[in-house]
């Protein structure tokens, strides 16, 4: 039997299920599939995570987070690394990041012999610096907090 010994039971289960689940992914949660290898060896291709799109409502973004941004004009969301916060200086140096001069100790960072490098940079008073782990292949951008759709949850 398909619905039971009480069908109408079943469907308010059923009605309280659908309506939950619009909700966390209407509003809480956006499931997101990793497409290509700039997260590796954190975040591999063909993984789906969840990203938390509240994170940012209270507390901003810290740098280490893993976050989804989807940058202006754009339909696509990139999963990225957090690595420069407002008002720093950024530079990418042969795959290290550079924070106002100091060399950050990124044990997640996959660098082999020659990543790209880019000049110094100073955020805006709202401008993150993200970039993925794997620094071969990995696009980096100064973004606005407003692009930041949220943290992932695992």
């Amino acid at each position: 039997m398909l619905v039971g010994r009480r069908p109408a039971r079943t469907l308010a289960r059923l009605i309280v299920l659908i309506l939950v689940s619009f909700v966390l992914f209407k509003f809480l949660f956006l499931p997101i599939r990793v497409v290509g290898n700039s997260m590796v060896p954190t975040y591999h291709n063909g993984r789906i995570n969840l990203i938390y799109r509240l994170a940012f409502r209270w507390h901003t973004p810290k740098r280490g987070d893993v976050v989804a941004v989807q940058l202006d004009k754009s339909r696509l969301v990139l999963l990225k690394r957090v690595v420069g916060l407002p008002g720093e200086r950024v530079a990418v140096r042969a795959g290290h990041v550079a924070v106002n001069g100091r060399v950050l100790d990124e044990p997640y960072a996959k660098v082999s012999e020659s990543p790209p490098s880019q000049n110094e940079i100073r955020l805006g008073a709202d401008e993150y610096f993200v970039i993925g782990d794997n620094r071969d292949i990995s696009a980096y951008y100064a973004v606005h907090q407003h692009e930041l759709l949220g943290k992932i949850v695992f």
